[in-house]
C-alpha cells in the first residue's frame, strides 16, 4: 500500500514523502495513529493544503521533545527486582514498566515509547532509548535491583552478582582447617609414643630372655660340678 507520511517515521521517511509498506502496518499502525494517509489523489491534496499546518504543529511538538530531553537524557531510574543468586530475574522489566517508571519520575511516556528490543531479565545497569519524537530521543539508564542498597553499590560500579564469601564463614573455615591439623598432629604424637613404648617394651622382653638364659646356664654348671663332686668320693 501507498501512504504519504504525515511525520518523520524512522527508517520510512520524512513528512510529505509517499513511501510504499505492507497492507498490515499501514493499517494497524500508520492510519489508525494518525502517522500516515492513504495515497490517493484526495488525500495528497489534502496533505498539501495542511501542510503549513502540519509542519507548524511537528516543530511545536519537537521543541516540547527537546525540552524534556534536556532533563530526561541521561538519568537514572532504579527498578526493585526479586532476583536469584546469579542475578536472573525471577519475572522481567518490560517497556510498560519503564513507561510507568517514567511517568511516575514526571515524564509523560507511553509504552511504545521505550525502544526495547526484548524485556530485561537480569539484574545490573540497562542502557534504554526512549523516543520523545520522531527525530528527539533520550537515553536512561534502568538500575535493576534487590534493593536500594543494591543499586546504590551498583551505581557506584559494584557487581552485585559477584558471590564472595562472608568473612564470618571464611574464619570458621579456618578454625576447621586449624582443628583438622592440631587432631592430626596429636595422632601422630600418640602413634609415636605408642611405637616408642612398644620398642621399651620389646627390648625389656629382650633383656629378660637373655638374663634368664644367664641364670639357666649358672644352675647347669652348678649341677656338673656337684656330679664331679660325688664320682671322686
Amino acid at each position: 500500500m501507498q501512504v504519504v507520511l504525515l511525520e518523520r517515521i524512522a527508517k520510512l521517511g520524512q513528512m510529505g514523502d509517499v513511501v510504499t509498506v505492507k497492507d498490515g502496518y499501514a493499517r494497524n499502525f500508520l492510519l489508525p495513529q494518525g502517522k500516515a494517509l492513504r495515497a490517493n489523489k484526495s488525500n495528497l491534496e489534502r496533505f498539501e493544503e495542511d501542510r503549513a499546518q502540519l509542519e507548524a504543529r511537528n516543530l511545536e511538538r519537537k521543541q516540547d521533545a527537546e525540552a524534556v530531553n534536556a532533563k530526561l537524557d541521561g538519568q537514572t531510574f532504579v527498578v526493585i527486582r526479586s532476583s536469584g543468586d546469579t542475578g536472573q530475574l525471577y519475572g522481567s522489566v518490560s517497556p510498560r514498566d519503564i513507561s510507568d517508571l517514567l511517568s511516575a519520575g514526571g515524564f509523560d511516556t507511553a509504552r511504545n515509547q521505550v525502544v526495547l528490543s526484548q524485556p530485561i531479565k537480569n539484574l545490573g545497569l540497562h542502557t534504554v532509548a526512549v523516543n520523545l519524537h520522531p527525530e528527539v530521543s533520550s537515553s536512561v539508564i534502568v538500575n535493576v535491583a534487590r534493593t536500594e542498597e543494591e543499586a546504590e553499590r551498583q551505581a557506584a560500579g559494584e557487581d552485585v552478582t559477584t558471590e564472595q564469601q562472608p568473612e564470618d564463614e571464611a574464619m570458621d573455615l579456618e578454625d576447621v582447617f586449624e582443628e583438622g591439623a592440631s587432631a592430626d598432629e596429636s595422632e601422630e604424637a600418640s602413634e609415636e609414643v605408642a611405637e616408642e613404648a612398644e620398642a621399651v617394651s620389646q627390648e625389656a622382653s629382650i633383656e629378660a630372655d637373655g638374663e634368664a638364659d644367664v641364670e639357666a646356664g649358672n644352675d647347669s654348671d652348678v649341677d656338673e660340678a656337684d656330679t664331679e663332686e660325688a664320682s671322686k668320693d
